[in-house]
């Protein structure tokens, strides 16, 4: 993701002692998730361009730092590195901290001067309502253009990207400036990357002293900065209408004026500000790993085990004595035997010497008999059969029911009815990841766990996972399968 600051002006290199960086020096700075550069591509007398460039590791955000205790923020599939988000806003007060408190001892009279400065955020989120940058911008004195391309050139027919690339221009202090972009670039996100608390109310009205209170979009622009979290929200509102109350009015009044493209607050959201953020992925796998050990099993088989997040849960539970992984692909399997400190066994055994014969990887299929699927008590597929071609949902069922056959399977796949909750994903219609075949609505799960357990002499519950929906349900459905006796 990429930030530009632009000042055109007499002596414009002095840009670089309003933000305390050498033009003539490029710098990195570590960030928790990656890297922020800064680096200079324009640098004349009349234009000064400094440009902040982070590399956020998708890894990183996926399993978390080694030795942390909660894994990743996100699954690993997503737009994190991409996107300016509150990642940049992060970067802004790490990188130039010192001239967003609007410091600059060698030109202290630059720092108060108002300068042409112009901005460019690159892939901004937008989720198609551009409507909302004039009036977030508009008031604050910018001038406001954009750009917008093709979700893909091959593809016309899919339309435009929810991202934008924004250009702003005014006369502004550099402080000013700042502060608007590390206020408001998550306001069109909605997707912090850390835990919101009640500090998070003291940045916002630090950085928004001066001019949010008198913002017309105040109570929009908070309410999205604090994830749409309602207590914060009035919190800030009640301050910043010095006490005078009011704040319920005026979310009703924004929320009624503007359309949103947000994930709604899922029911009690109050209590829910409470608790740890928990990622998706995190929820589902603890959830796999609660149906497996409710069960009594003592030998599982995690099938579509790509890099060993299921397993490395299940081999922390001692009542589990023999466990395999299984996937079809071999550099996925390879990493997981990276992590897990693992060795991928020959075709023939589907065992391995390490930790006493408890744990094995092996290449298969999950749509072809293997005799190695045999003998476990219980089966895992988590996120597995939306990446399958429908017909061959009949391959899968009878390897893992009539030849796996063990007492109990274990399935998770995506509830579709949930995608409208996504922004970007443009409705229901389409899909969370490229490689996905196809994704069910909760009917269309049931009917196909009806046929398959009745067919296999299995019974049946589905579960959801994750903040429900009152209407869409939860984002994923969990299938769990109990052999008859």
């Amino acid at each position: 993701m990429l930030l530009t600051i632009t000042y055109k002006g007499e002596n414009a290199p002095d840009l670089g002692y309003l933000l305390h960086k050498n033009p003539g020096r490029p710098q990195t700075v570590e960030l928790a998730m990656g890297k922020a550069h800064v680096f200079y591509p324009e640098v004349r007398q009349d234009s000064c361009t400094a440009a902040l460039l982070l590399d956020i590791d998708p890894l990183e955000l996926a399993r978390g730092k080694i030795g942390s205790r909660d894994g990743g923020l996100f699954d690993y599939v997503n737009d994190r590195p991409y996107v300016s988000s509150s990642f940049m806003s992060t970067a802004i007060s790490r990188v130039y901290g010192t001239a967003l408190g609007g410091r600059c001892e060698k030109r202290p009279e630059l720092a108060e001067a108002e300068l042409d400065l112009t901005v460019q955020v690159i892939m901004l989120p937008c989720r198609g309502n551009t409507e909302l940058l004039e009036r977030i911008f508009g008031p604050l004195g910018y001038e406001i253009s954009f750009t917008a391309e093709l979700l893909d050139e091959e593809y016309p027919l899919w339309g435009q990207s929810c991202y934008v690339n924004l250009y702003l221009r005014g006369k502004k202090r550099l402080r000013d400036l700042l502060r608007h972009l590390y206020v408001l670039i998550p306001v069109f996100d909605l997707r912090k990357h850390y835990w919101i608390g009640d500090d998070e109310v003291e940045k916002l009205l630090r950085h928004g002293e001066g001019w949010l209170e008198n913002h017309p979009a105040k109570a929009l622009i908070t309410r999205r900065y604090f994830n749409k979290l309602h207590r914060y929200t009035r919190m800030a509102l009640d301050q910043l209408d010095n006490g005078e109350g009011g704040a319920q009015d005026i979310v009703r009044e924004e929320e009624s004026a503007v359309t949103d493209f947000s994930v709604p607050v899922p029911t009690g959201a109050d209590t829910f500000e409470a608790a740890p953020f928990v990622p998706l992925n995190i929820r589902r796998l603890e959830a796999v790993l609660g149906a497996l050990k409710e069960s009594g099993a003592k030998s599982i088989l995690d099938l579509g085990c790509g890099e060993g997040n299921l397993l490395r849960l299940l081999l922390k539970e001692k009542s589990f004595e023999k466990i395999a992984g299984v996937d079809v692909s071999a550099s996925a399997l390879e990493r997981a035997g990276e992590r897990l400190n693992l060795i991928i066994t020959p075709e023939d055994t589907g065992r391995q010497d390490g930790q006493k014969n408890r744990t094995a990887l092996f290449q298969s299929s999950v749509i072809y008999r293997d005799k190695r699927f045999e003998g476990y008590d219980a089966v895992a597929a988590v996120e597995v059969i939306e990446h399958l071609d429908k017909n061959r949902l009949g391959a899968f069922a009878s390897v893992v029911f009539s030849c796996a056959a063990p007492k109990t399977v274990v399935i998770t796949t995506p509830n579709r009815e949930y995608n409208k909750n996504y922004p970007g994903l443009g409705g229901s219609e389409k899909l969370r990841h490229g490689d996905h075949r196809f994704e069910w609505t909760r009917a269309e799960f049931r009917t196909w766990a009806e046929k398959v357990a009745a067919r296999y002499g299995y019974l049946f519950r589905i579960e959801e996972i994750g903040d429900p929906d009152e209407i869409l349900g939860a984002p994923t459905q969990m299938g769990v399968f109990t052999k008859c006796n």
